[in-house]
């Protein structure tokens, strides 16, 4: 399978996250690219497909306010990384505010998201490395794997949040609608709900989101995620979450993905992207279902035999020792 990855996206190296009420050493590290990299020692380089598919998903003014969010902060007398403290509560009017402070609070929606240096160009070059994979599935690539770092799928329209700040899943799947594609479903086995993706699409009928995660009953995002979310407007109905309890294993896992594929063979979509998270890992210490190394083999199988075009997009996965073993084994599915 073909995979890509651009350098640029280790520039996005934030020091701290607030966490269960104290600050501690961010999870979403570099740790993390060095595993995955050596797990996949073939990695090629990504193209430069410019802003403007970023501009066709993601608002123009919360696109500016990254590129140079960093700066502001550090122009207001700011040390490390720019965080929000202040954030607006729903039924308060728009008001358009140019203080960094102000600004953070009213694009973010966690405070495990900081704006660091380099931020803007990884996530810029985060994107062009989804883009480059879909453009080899749509140039005759059964499979890609797009190796994105840091993670996507949280990010809204103009919002950033659970270690996300473009949403390279939304981003790729509008270039294929734009490139011809006649539908495309989004199929997120990541251990948290894909609530960046679910919001871009939730009024349209041409993306199908389906999304298997830990209930939001008990974990994050929390305010997205619920069953009952089912889409609106043109998109009623092509809204699935299936959340599923703490402790999950993958006898339970399959049946549910078995229910994914299933709506995915009716929707008869053109591509098939999926946000691939490896904290759903038995060890991951930050998430709490009990799948196995072995499992994602098994997992990426089931996927495949959906006989779609596939791009894979990586997402979560913060158990460093086992990352790049389980991103090697959830490959292999469509190797075999």
């Amino acid at each position: 399978m073909r995979a890509f990855y651009a350098e640029q996206q280790s520039n996005h190296a934030p020091a701290l996250e607030l966490q269960n009420g104290e600050m501690v050493p961010h999870a979403e590290s570099q740790a993390r690219v060095e595993a995955i990299k050596a797990a996949l020692p073939q990695l090629e380089t990504t193209r430069d497909f410019g802003l403007a598919p970023i501009l066709a998903v993601h608002d123009a003014a919360y696109v500016d306010f990254l590129k140079r969010a960093h700066r502001d902060w550090v122009e207001a007398g700011r040390p490390g990384d720019a965080f929000p403290y202040v954030f607006p509560v729903r039924g308060r009017r728009p008001l358009s505010l140019s203080r960094i402070d102000a600004e953070l609070g009213q694009y973010a929606y966690d405070c495990g998201t900081p704006v660091a240096q380099g931020t803007w160009e990884a996530v810029y070059w985060n994107a062009q490395t989804a883009l480059t994979g879909l453009h080899a599935v749509l140039n005759g690539a059964r499979h890609a794997f797009a190796f994105c770092r840091p993670p996507g799928h949280h990010a809204g329209r103009d919002y950033m949040g659970g270690y996300s700040y473009l949403n390279n899943v939304a981003i790729a799947a509008q270039q294929a609608l734009a490139q011809g594609a006649g539908k495309v479903a989004v199929l997120d086995v990541d251990y948290h709900h894909g609530n960046g993706t679910q919001d871009i699409f939730y009024a349209r009928g041409d993306v199908l989101t389906i999304s298997l995660h830990a209930d939001p009953k008990t974990d994050y995002p929390f305010y997205w995620g619920h069953a009952d979310e089912l889409g609106e407007g043109q998109g009623a109905g092509f809204n699935l979450n299936l959340p599923m309890p703490r402790g999950t294993q993958w006898s339970d896992y399959k049946t549910r993905l078995a229910d994914a594929l299933d709506r995915i063979t009716q929707f008869q979509p053109d591509l098939l992207i999926v946000p691939y998270g490896a904290d759903t890992y038995a060890g991951d210490p930050i998430s709490f279902f009990s799948i196995e190394t072995g499992d994602y083999t098994e997992m990426s199988r089931m996927i495949a035999g959906a006989g779609l075009p596939t791009l894979i997009c990586m997402e979560g996965g913060y158990a460093v020792d086992a990352l790049g073993a389980n991103v090697a084994a959830f490959l292999a599915g469509f190797s075999s």
